[in-house]
């Protein structure tokens, strides 16, 4: 059996890195956009999840080619956000590791991931 033992620092960074990523796509996702709109919803995103706790840098990218892709047909000039208009880079920073994440679209799907870990203790 498995013994019990605390979380490292890098794994309570990864947590950390989660929650906000969560936080940031349930938050938002469903809110009206338009590319009139999308370098304000950066912003408003950005500075949302920045908010939080052991965060350091947020990074939003709303694609506005995507965006004006998907409105080109239809008969309003917004679309809902999902996960396929957006890319994210998140930064956590939890005592003194470094934990950068990142969204982005992978075969249709808005694929979060570890992109690095960096453990300033270590070096």
């Amino acid at each position: 059996m498995p013994t019990d033992t605390t979380p490292t620092d890098a794994e309570a960074a990864c947590f950390e890195a989660g929650i906000k990523f969560g936080s940031l796509y349930h938050q938002f996702a469903g809110t009206p956009v338009s590319p009139d709109s999308a370098a304000t919803l950066e912003s408003a995103i950005e500075e949302s999840i920045e908010n939080q706790p052991h965060c350091t840098a947020v990074t939003v990218d709303v694609l506005t080619d995507e965006l004006e892709a998907e409105l080109a047909d239809a008969t309003a000039d917004y679309t809902e956000l999902t996960g396929r208009f957006l890319e994210v880079e998140i930064v956590i920073d939890y005592e003194g590791c470094e934990v950068v994440t990142r969204m982005e679209m992978e075969d249709g799907y808005p694929l979060m991931r570890l992109e690095s870990v960096r453990d300033e203790q270590s070096h």
